[in-house]
This record gives C-alpha cells, sequence and structure tokens, in this order.
C-alpha cells in the first residue's frame, strides 16, 4: 500500500486537507493514522501570507495534530533559503507573514541596501512596492521569489497571486528571479531538510501543474486527489501522476509505482534547432569547439522568429566558423530528450528539436568567432575528438551513410 511504501509524507494543503474552512472527507483521520505509524510529514502551501504557525494552528483546529516544524509555506522556504545562502538582510513585499518568517530565520528587514529582495504579495501590495523592489534589485539584491501563482481563487473571482507581482517586478527589472514555491524543485528541498536521504518521500496533491510537477523534478513520487486521472500530452509528461486517489482513505488501500526519475531535466521551453554537417572536399567534417560547454561539437543554433530554416544553418555556420555554406540535404531530425534537453548556467532549461542538414561550402575563411566557439576545424569522420558532444558522431554517420531523413 501507498501508506507502507513511503517514511515520508508531503502534503499540499488547499484541496488535498481542507477546501475553504472544512476538512475534505477522510483527509485528519488518514494524517492521524500517518502519524500512528510514525511516518514523517510535512504540510506544504504556496500561500506566502501566513506563519507556519498560523497554518499549524488552523490544522490543529481541524483535529491533525500538526506541529509548526512541519509546516511549510512559500514564506519560511524562501526564508530559508537566504538562511542558508547566508543572506543577512532582506527588503520584503508581501504580508507581515512573510516578514516574521525572515527575521525567525534571522534575516533582518529592511529597505536599506538589502542583500535580497523577497517578492510575495497580499491584499495591500501596492505599485509603490512593485518600485521599491526595483530600486533594489537594480541597485544589486538578489531578486527571490516566494510562488509562481499568477493568481489564487476568492469568492468573487481570480485575484492577483504573488506570481503576478513576481512577473511585474521581473519585467520592470530584466532580471530573473530565484522562485521557491512549487513547482520548482527548492521547496521540496527544504521541505525534506533534515529528513534522512533513505527515508523515501511522496508528495500528494490535487494539481499537476505545481504539486505533480513539482514532485517529480525534485525526484519524487507525485500522487493526485482527484476523481478521475487527468489526460497527459505526453507519455513522458512530468505532470502525469504516478497514481491518483480520490481521498487520503487510498493510502491505506492502494498501491503505486514510484516516479522513475530521468536523467534530464523537465523543460520550461521547447524550440527548433538547427544542426549542419559540411564536409571538405576530403570529406573531413567542419567541427566547433563550444564556448558553453567546452566541448567540440557540429556548428548548431536555433531558428529566430520569422527566419526559415535553411536560413537559419546558413547564418549560425557563418557567424560561428566564417563559412558560407548551403544545406544541401535533410539528414535528421533529432527531438530525444535524453539526447535534446540542455541546462545552462542561468537555470533555463530548453527542449531543442533539431534539423540536421548537409551543407556544401560556397565560401568564407574559417575562423572562430570566440563567442559561441573556442576553436574551429575540420576531422577525419573515423577519428572524432573525445570530448565531443555525445549524440553528435551519430547525426555525422546519419549525414555521411544515409539517404534515408532519421527521425531520433
Amino acid at each position: 500500500m501507498i501508506a507502507d511504501r513511503f517514511e515520508t509524507f508531503l502534503f499540499d494543503l488547499d484541496g488535498v486537507i481542507y477546501l475553504g474552512d472544512e476538512a475534505l472527507p477522510h483527509a485528519v483521520d488518514g494524517v492521524n493514522r500517518l502519524y500512528e505509524q510514525k511516518k514523517q510529514i510535512r504540510f506544504l502551501t504556496n500561500d506566502p501570507r501566513p506563519t507556519r504557525e498560523a497554518v499549524a494552528s488552523r490544522l490543529r483546529e481541524l483535529g491533525i495534530r500538526a506541529d509548526e516544524e512541519e509546516i511549510v509555506t512559500a514564506a519560511w522556504a524562501a526564508s530559508a533559503h537566504l538562511r542558508r545562502e547566508g543572506v543577512a538582510t532582506a527588503a520584503a513585499v508581501g504580508s507581515e507573514g512573510l516578514r516574521t518568517e525572515l527575521r525567525q530565520q534571522g534575516i533582518t528587514v529592511t529597505n536599506e541596501s538589502p542583500n535580497a529582495v523577497v517578492v510575495g504579495a497580499d491584499e495591500q501590495t501596492t505599485y509603490a512596492d512593485i518600485r521599491r523592489a526595483t530600486r533594489h534589485i537594480d541597485q544589486g539584491a538578489q531578486f527571490i521569489g516566494t510562488n509562481p501563482d499568477g493568481s489564487f481563487p476568492t469568492p468573487d473571482g481570480p485575484a492577483p497571486g504573488a506570481g503576478a507581482i513576481v512577473r511585474a517586478v521581473e519585467t520592470a527589472t530584466g532580471t530573473s528571479p530565484t522562485v521557491v514555491g512549487k513547482p520548482e524543485p527548492l521547496m521540496f528541498e527544504v521541505a525534506l531538510e533534515g529528513i534522512s536521504l533513505d527515508q523515501d518521500a511522496v508528495v500528494i496533491g490535487d494539481n499537476p501543474a505545481t504539486d505533480i510537477l513539482g514532485a517529480h523534478r525534485a525526484g519524487l513520487t507525485g500522487i493526485l486527489v482527484a476523481n478521475e486521472a487527468p489526460v497527459a500530452a505526453s507519455a513522458r509528461d512530468f505532470t502525469h501522476p504516478d497514481a491518483v486517489i480520490r481521498s487520503l482513505a487510498e493510502l491505506f488501500s492502494q498501491t503505486v509505482t514510484p516516479w522513475d526519475n530521468p536523467q534530464y531535466s523537465w523543460p520550461e521551453d521547447i524550440r527548433p534547432g538547427v544542426g549542419a554537417v559540411v564536409l571538405n572536399e576530403s570529406g573531413e567534417v567542419l567541427l566547433v569547439k563550444r564556448a558553453d560547454r567546452e566541448q567540440w561539437a557540429l556548428p548548431t543554433g536555433t531558428v529566430e522568429r520569422g527566419e526559415p530554416v535553411e536560413e537559419a544553418i546558413s547564418r549560425e555556420v557563418q557567424e560561428e566558423t566564417g563559412l558560407q555554406i548551403t544545406a544541401d540535404r535533410l539528414t535528421g531530425v533529432y527531438s530525444h530528450p535524453h539526447q535534446q534537453v540542455f541546462s545552462y548556467p542561468s537555470g533555463e532549461t530548453v527542449h531543442f528539436v533539431t534539423n540536421c542538414f548537409s551543407c556544401s561550402i560556397d565560401g568564407g575563411t574559417l575562423e572562430a568567432d570566440h563567442d559561441e566557439a573556442l576553436e574551429v576545424g575540420f576531422f577525419d569522420t573515423d577519428r572524432l575528438p573525445s570530448q565531443i558532444l555525445p549524440m553528435h558522431p551519430q547525426w555525422i554517420a546519419d549525414a555521411v551513410e544515409g539517404s534515408t531523413v532519421m527521425i531520433a
């Protein structure tokens, strides 16, 4: 059973434990039964407004014997992250609860040259708060967002959430924040701090886009509380739950196949790419030593908006190597995530669908641009450098040996 398979349970709150002011059926009994079995329990919420003590008090009123230390709010997680990073001072946009959590982590809340700005939101957040955060970030403060939720439900309809304020500051500053709340892995890492790594953990949530995606990005099994399973766009979709239960009572009657963590990160974006297999008169292949990875590779790049693929491949080769080429033949379309998902030092993760062409040289002078390419040169296709991107030897072989377009 699910309850027997795991030692640590990370519960979302709204939609799993309660709905509005009422506990959901079997929620209180289910959680307390896990307590009786000596399970480790954490309660996670993206709401950046309350303190941990306020959330624990609410759970106790419902009949769940929760302690403050078991509560993980977006505000507390952001504060704990700053404490782990050694940040001493921070400005806050949001509730008094956010300021309280910062102070309890030993962080001084100030608007005088803070080391960081933590952007959340409450009903009193104003344009002046957004301007204040923008000024601090422009002056060098770290930019922390409590959570990415653009809105939250109210009886009168959706209201702007912290994510809306975070994005406003991001747009104003041109700076990407470190976001803590679900579905970012950081919230789960903070929640599991102090829990033994050999105690398997599971996430129980009601939102595939935050709870389940966040669980899988953190390498954890994700179980959805819902009346029926959502339809996934792809078998590899990280938002697809490992199991679906209708209530917490089914933790003690249903089974689950734990998440098998793939060897790639979940991409925030998918982009069309191009790759060039350029051969000289001796049949040698053109390679560049990439500045971002310091590995040899075929010339590759991204198709820009409004740009035909043929122009994209010509532009990329000329920018990186100085050669003018013609794309003669499509030799492969490569999209498998194990090879085509890339994570960059900035934190951005992209899934590329790369169209690879066999190309001929028209002119130009071979020279590395020293921006994207540190070195350029031609290599015997049977004696490629050892430090080459692992998928590119196959791309070269597909272009040299076959007349059929490869799809992988």
